[in-house]
């Protein structure tokens, strides 16, 4: 197959916006800022689940304070009408000395049980504490995503107007290349190969296969029209003054 060698060049900047095409491709996909979000969003469920285990713990404390709470209300009462009972005499030695044990027995129970209401009080403050970092955390963390979702949408913007410029510098080659020659080119990006390279240096600018001296002999005497081809990776090889031939 014979092209002339000035549109084989061509097939060079072809190549090059087309590797522009794979890296803006690539960028797209790889977005420093996905890892961010991701990130992010590894933190936000860390900090909710903490924000949801605090808020239980909290409705479990509370229930019990006030179960505690009512039965230290009920030994109160208790101990009231007990005190009535002995302030008003007339009681028997007996029933006198049952109620003053009683009453002995109420007031430590309920001095136990205060203790436990101090207690939780403390641990309802502390849970508190935790409700409000993780809470915090959270809102900071949404703020954070806020900022990077805007970082990431800048980035595609400009990746979109790379791209469109791209595309549109590669539809105006493409439109120099000879048909025949193109299609050769397309089989090979369609295979997920570089379609073009310049050899330079005995090496192809596609592979960078170094070429034996029988081959790089074959090529220099080759027609300079001649469409000649890597043997390693089927790349067209385009010849220049930069080949040494």
């Amino acid at each position: 197959m014979r092209v002339d060698s000035g549109r084989q060049r061509v097939l060079l900047d072809l190549a090059e916006v087309d590797a522009q095409i794979t890296r803006l491709d690539h960028s797209r996909t790889h977005l420093p800022e996905d890892a961010e979000i991701a990130e992010i969003d590894r933190k936000v469920e860390v900090a909710r689940d903490d924000l949801v285990r605090a808020e239980i713990a909290a409705e479990d404390l509370g229930r019990e304070y006030k179960r505690i709470e009512g039965e230290v209300n009920g030994m109160s009462s208790r101990e009231a009408r007990d005190s009535q009972l002995l302030t008003a005499g007339g009681l028997a030695a007996k029933a006198l000395s049952e109620l003053q044990h009683e009453l002995t027995g109420l007031a430590r129970r309920r001095g136990i049980l205060e203790d436990e209401l101090l207690s939780i009080m403390e641990q309802q403050e502390a849970l508190s504490g935790e409700e409000q970092r993780a809470a915090a955390t959270v809102d900071q963390l949404g703020t954070d995503l806020a900022s990077v979702q805007e970082r990431r949408a800048a980035a595609l913007a400009t990746l979109d107007e790379d791209r469109a410029v791209a595309d549109t510098r590669r539809a105006s080659i493409v439109s120099e290349v000879d048909p025949e020659l193109l299609a050769i080119y397309d089989r090979q990006r369609s295979a997920g190969k570089v379609g073009a390279g310049l050899l330079r240096a005995r090496r192809c600018g596609a592979c960078r296969m170094e070429l034996d001296r029988g081959t790089i002999a074959g090529i220099a005497a080759a027609d300079p029209s001649e469409v000649i081809r890597c043997e390693e990776c089927g790349a067209v090889l385009v010849r220049t003054s930069e080949s040494g031939l």
